[in-house]
């Protein structure tokens, strides 16, 4: 039975600039890969961690079926989010501890929709640290972001 990874990468021209998202599917049968699809867009206004968060959630969504999967991200925010803070976020109405309202609260929801559907696991990389799938997720994000620099 193979495995299925996600490896998610966000790009931003400036905070807040154009943006994009990348995402690369793969399939591993142990060591072989199995199959590979990528995935990339982006927005002529946007920040990084919107981008950070669409990849990962355009990742899970464009898995036809329920799978088990594992999202590899380079993003503390989007790891950290979808792991520990969301929980907080829902019971509180999607507010923070600060009663404030969640920054980018609607694709929070869209990310924590997209998960239901499937068994997640969700691993975090150190981003521009040579790791060959994160590169190719960045050069993704690179190349969704083109069209709007």
């Amino acid at each position: 039975m193979a495995e299925l990874f996600a490896y998610t990468d966000g790009a931003c021209s400036g905070n807040p600039g154009p943006g994009g998202w990348g995402a690369l599917l793969i399939a591993r049968d142990g060591d072989r890969v199995v199959k590979e699809r990528e995935l990339s867009g982006g927005e002529p206004g946007t920040t990084n961690n919107r981008m950070e968060l669409l990849a990962a959630i355009n990742a899970l969504e464009s898995l036809s079926r329920p799978s088990t999967i594992t999202v590899v991200t380079d993003s503390q925010y989007v790891k950290n989010g979808v792991t520990q803070w969301i929980h907080g976020w829902k019971r509180n109405g999607w507010k923070t501890a600060a009663k404030k309202p969640v920054k980018n609260a609607e694709l929070w929801q869209r990310l924590d929709a997209a998960q239901a559907r499937h068994d997640v696991a969700w691993a975090w990389v150190k981003g521009h640290a040579g790791h060959p799938e994160n590169e190719r997720a960045d050069a993704l994000a690179r190349g969704g972001m083109a069209p709007f620099k």
